[in-house]
C-alpha cells in the first residue's frame, strides 16, 4: 500500500523553469530520460525494491551518539517512508576539508556530497567543468516538485541558488524566512548592570561609551573593587578584529561593502579611521577587557558567571539561554539584555552582515559517481525534505516523540528541553532533527520560538533582526581566474589589516599614520580586488 504524498503546485510552470543560461561550461553529465514528464507529487515509498545511497558529509559534534547523522531518527524514519537506506561516510572532525579535497580528485565518489562549496578551491563550477557533481536543473524540473515550488515562488530564492551562468547544482540548506533566522546575534549586555545604575541599552556610540564608562567606573558588580570589565570578547587569535562589529555604527565595514551599487573596502573609508579613533580610547580607558586577544572559551565563561563582564556579542543561545541557566541558582539577579545594533550619525541601526541570504553555501550534490538509473530515485529522495512531510520531519522530529502542535506552533517535549538522558537540549535535538545544526532543508523559524525559552532571547531577537544590511554584500560568485587572484592579494591584505588594527587599538601605532595605512593596502592591489567583486556583483544582479 503506497502512502502518497501530495505536493499540488500553486502555479503554472514550464519545463524550462530551472533550465538555466546557455552557454554553460560544465562538462557534460547524464541527462533525464527524453521526453519524460515532470511530476507534481511523489508518491511514497519512492521504490520499490531496497535501494541504499552512499552519503558523504561531515559530522557534526552534537550528535552525542558519535556515530553520525545514521542515528539522527529524522534520517530513520525517512528511510521507512521512502524506502531508501543510506550509507553515510563522516570524515574525522576537523579534517573535512583536507578529506573533501582526497575525495574530489580520487577515481570514486559516493553518490552524494553535502559540503560548505564556499570552501571549494575553484567552487562549484570547477567540479561541474572537471566533471565530479552534476548540473541539476534538469533533474529537479523533472523530479523535484517541491523544491522546485519554492524556486519559483521566491525570486531570491532563485537568484541565490544558481551560479552566474543559471546552473544549479545542489538541494541547498534553505532559509526562506531568512531575517529572523539570520538576526540571533548581537551585543548583549548585564540588564542587572544597568538597572542598578539607571541606564538603559546603548542604541549609538555616544550611548555606548557612557554605559561602558559607568560599567567602569561605577561599581555595578558591587564588590568595592574596580574590577569590572564593560566589554570583553574570546575572538582572537590575537588581533582587535572583531571589535569590527561596531565599525557599521560608524558607517563602514570591516571589509568589501555596498554603497550603493558601488562596492567598495571599508578600512580605507574615512568613517574606518573614526571607528579605530574611538576603539582605541576605549582601550585606553580601560572599557575593553585587555586579554580581549587571548580569551579562549574557558576565560570568556569565567569572567560572564563571576559577575566581571558587563558586554560582549553573541548569540540567543550560546550567549544569552548559556548563561541565563548557569546563573540562574547562583546569582538570581543575574539578567541580560540584546542591545540593537548601534545607530550610524544618520539614525540607521546597521548590521555587519546580510538578513536576507535565504540559500546558504551549505547543501548536497549529486556526483557522477551516481549511478544514473538511481538518479530519479535520488533527486526524489533528496527533495523529500523539501514536502510538507518531510519539512516537519527535519525541522521538529517526530511528532508526539520530540515534539507537539499547538495551533500553528511548535512545542518542544521534555525528550529535548529536559532530555531524561541529561543531553542538552542542542544534543537531543540534533538526535531527531537537522534544524539546530545544518543540512539540506529549508529552516523553519518555529523551531527557534520553541527553543527561545527566555522572554530575553526572544526580545534580543526582535531587536537584531530590524537592522539595515544594505551595506553587507550578497554571496558572490567569483571565476577561477579572479578567486586566484582575489586570494592572492587579499591573503597580504588581510593579514596587514589585522596587524594594524591591533596596533592602532591598542595604542603601539599612532593614528596618524593611518593614511599611510591607507596607501599602504591600496599598494597592495586593493583596487583589482574591488573590481572583481564589482564585476561579480554585476552578475549576481543580472541572474
Amino acid at each position: 500500500m503506497k502512502r502518497v504524498m501530495s505536493i499540488m503546485l500553486g502555479l503554472v510552470m514550464t519545463t524550462g523553469l530551472l533550465a538555466g543560461c546557455s552557454g554553460t561550461k560544465e562538462a557534460e553529465g547524464p541527462k533525464p530520460a527524453e521526453g519524460e514528464q515532470a511530476i507534481t507529487e511523489i508518491s511514497l515509498p519512492i521504490v520499490d525494491e531496497p535501494m541504499t545511497i552512499n552519503y558523504w558529509r561531515a559530522n557534526d559534534g552534537k550528535i552525542a551518539s558519535g556515530n553520525g547523522f545514521s542515528d539522527v531518527k529524522a534520517y530513520q524514519e525517512k528511510e521507512k517512508r521512502t524506502g531508501i537506506k543510506v550509507n553515510f561516510t563522516h570524515p574525522p572532525l576537523g579534517q573535512q576539508k583536507d578529506q573533501f579535497n582526497l575525495l574530489v580528485t580520487g577515481n570514486q565518489l559516493p553518490d552524494i556530497i553535502y559540503y560548505n562549496w564556499a570552501d571549494v578551491s575553484g567552487g562549484p563550477e570547477k567540479l561541474l567543468a572537471d566533471g565530479r557533481i552534476i548540473k541539476l536543473n534538469e533533474y529537479i524540473d523533472l523530479y523535484a516538485p517541491n523544491l522546485k515550488k519554492i524556486i519559483a515562488e521566491d525570486e531570491e530564492v532563485r537568484k541565490q541558488i544558481s551560479l552566474d551562468d543559471g546552473a544549479i547544482f545542489m538541494f541547498p540548506y534553505l532559509r526562506t524566512d531568512s531575517v529572523k533566522l539570520n538576526g540571533t546575534t548581537g551585543m548583549i549586555l548585564r540588564q542587572d548592570w544597568l538597572d542598578k545604575l539607571n541606564l538603559k541599552a546603548p542604541t549609538n556610540i555616544d550611548e555606548w561609551y557612557t554605559v561602558l564608562k559607568a560599567f567602569r567606573e561605577q561599581d555595578p558588580n558591587g564588590n568595592g573593587k574596580k574590577d569590572e570589565l564593560p566589554f570583553t570578547a574570546n575572538w582572537g587569535p590575537g588581533n582587535m578584529s572583531k571589535l569590527n562589529d561596531f565599525a557599521p555604527a560608524f558607517g563602514v565595514l570591516a571589509g568589501f561593502q555596498l554603497n550603493g551599487e558601488t562596492i567598495e573596502y571599508g578600512p580605507i573609508q574615512p568613517g574606518y579611521k573614526e571607528f579605530l579613533t574611538t576603539m582605541r580610547k576605549w582601550y585606553e580607558e580601560g572599557l575593553i577587557d585587555p586579554e580581549v586577544m587571548t580569551n579562549d572559551g574557558k576565560a570568556f565563561d569565567y569572567k560572564i558567571t563571576n559577575n566581571q563582564a558587563g558586554s560582549y556579542y553573541g548569540g540567543v543561545f550560546s550567549g544569552m539561554a548559556k548563561y541565563l541557566n548557569m546563573m540562574a541558582e547562583k546569582d538570581p539577579n543575574f539578567n541580560l539584555v540584546g542591545a540593537p545594533w548601534a545607530k550610524d550619525q544618520n539614525g540607521v541601526s546597521r548590521s555587519t552582515f546580510r538578513f536576507d541570504t535565504k540559500v546558504l553555501s551549505y547543501g548536497e550534490a549529486i556526483t557522477t559517481s551516481a549511478d544514473k538509473d538511481k538518479l530519479k530515485a535520488i533527486v526524489q529522495w533528496m527533495d523529500y525534505n523539501y514536502s510538507p512531510e518531510g519539512h516537519d520531519l527535519f525541522n521538529f522530529g517526530i511528532e508526539n516523540e520530540s515534539y507537539t502542535r499547538k495551533g500553528d506552533a511548535i512545542e518542544f517535549t521534555d525528550t529535548i528541553l529536559k532530555n531524561p538522558d541529561g543531553l542538552t537540549y542542542d544534543q537531543a535535538l540534533a538526535s531527531y532533527a537537522l534544524s539546530i545544526m545544518d543540512g539540506p532543508m529549508n529552516q523553519d523559524t518555529r523551531y527557534l520560538d520553541a527553543l527561545m525559552t527566555f522572554d530575553q532571547q526572544k526580545e534580543a531577537n526582535n531587536a537584531w533582526m530590524q537592522a539595515d544590511y544594505s551595506m553587507a554584500l550578497p554571496n558572490l560568485r567569483k571565476t577561477e581566474d579572479e578567486a586566484r587572484k582575489e586570494a592572492q592579494i587579499m591573503g597580504q591584505v588581510n593579514t596587514y589589516v589585522d596587524e594594524m588594527v591591533t596596533k592602532f587599538i591598542l595604542g603601539d601605532e599612532p593614528l596618524s599614520n593611518y593614511e599611510t595605512f591607507v596607501e599602504t593596502i591600496k599598494g597592495m592591489g586593493i583596487e583589482e580586488v574591488i573590481k572583481i567583486h564589482q564585476d561579480a556583483y554585476t552578475r549576481y544582479k543580472a541572474r
